[in-house]
């Protein structure tokens, strides 16, 4: 496959069809994710190497300052992101008063560059949801992670419901949900299936929905967990953009180990976000150079912030019977 080959390809697929319907797809957003207090966390997340469960070696740390973090968001900016992520190692929110006061300064400061910002916190109740509301937040991550059958097997400390309700509060507040899952974990392909039904069903979907890929990581339960195959990957973006046609499908953890023509086949299946920078957490990232120079080989360029709300307002132009009818026919 070659870059000079995209656009025939594009026009034979049939998510693709879905896909240009409600979005450019020469556009891919460029999301960088901060990690703003790392380790120590209470949840038995059997990936994650931010338990405190699990000896990943990993040392915790308190969180971050306002100024490191605004710092990190004007390289980010001035690299290509248009959206800074925030992320938290923590269970959930409760009693952690002067720590969202600073994380909403965090907010305000970021919105106030021009840029799009997410974060993920754990669980939250209504009232937090509306002070990050009124803070400026764009989006709030709760993935839900895999299926509600197979869910049990991965994470004991915190119930499916729970996620669903954190969910519901951030909706509620009038905030983007940012919901996805995690491919890799030992589950089958109906549990892909049911962690889509869940996503898809939900009273509105997703703004943007993450697809991982799980990286294994010494010293937690999953260490030694076979990767998928690339083709499990492609399928569920694929299935995302068809049931979710309006949502941002963003190329999270594990993206670094997709060869560049499989990063393509995915943006052709739908998949338009990524995640870019020096590090994803705890885990390698893609660079900017990197991803910049991928993207200009393959015809395609950063999409810039708030895009998707032009996405949205196109989306509702669109005849329910002709939405139904698009969908019908990539089945």
């Amino acid at each position: 496959m070659s870059p000079s080959s995209l656009p025939r390809i594009l026009a034979d697929t049939p998510q693709a069809s879905i896909h240009r319907r409600f979005h450019d797809p020469t556009k891919i957003q460029l999301c960088t994710l901060h990690n703003i207090k790392t380790g120590g966390c209470s949840e038995d997340c059997s990936y994650c190497s931010q338990s405190s469960r699990h000896k990943t070696g990993l040392k915790a740390t308190p969180l971050v300052s306002v100024e490191t973090v605004l710092s990190a968001a004007k390289v980010a900016k001035e690299n290509g992101s248009t959206r800074f992520c925030l992320g938290a190692a923590w269970r959930d929110m409760r009693g952690r008063k002067s720590g969202l006061r600073n994380i909403k300064a965090m907010v305000e400061g970021v919105r106030g560059m021009g840029m799009e910002v997410c974060v993920t916190l754990g669980m939250i109740d209504a009232a937090q949801a509306k002070e990050l509301k009124d803070a400026g937040l764009t989006a709030y991550n709760h993935n839900v992670d895999t299926s509600r059958e197979f869910y049990p097997s991965v994470i004991t400390t915190r119930s499916y419901d729970e996620r669903l309700a954190t969910i519901k509060n951030v909706r509620e507040a009038g905030i983007n949900v940012c919901s996805g899952g995690i491919l890799g974990l030992g589950e089958t392909a109906e549990d892909h299936v049911g962690m889509l039904y869940t996503l898809s069903t939900m009273p509105s979907h997703p703004e943007s929905v993450p697809i991982n890929a799980l990286v294994p990581i010494k010293g937690t339960p999953l260490q030694d967990n076979t990767p998928l195959p690339f083709t499990d990957i492609l399928r569920t973006v694929a299935t995302a953009r068809c049931v979710m046609p309006t949502s941002i499908v963003r190329l999270a953890a594990g993206r670094i180990t997709l060869k560049e023509e499989e990063q393509a086949l995915c943006f052709m299946a739908g998949a338009n976000a990524v995640f870019t920078g020096e590090r994803m957490l705890t885990t390698d990232c893609s660079g900017w150079d990197e991803d910049r120079a991928m993207l200009e080989r393959w015809g395609m360029g950063p999409m810039k912030s708030f895009a998707r709300e032009a996405y949205v307002e196109k989306a509702a132009e669109v005849p329910g019977a002709k939405v139904e009818q698009t969908l019908a026919e990539a089945v």
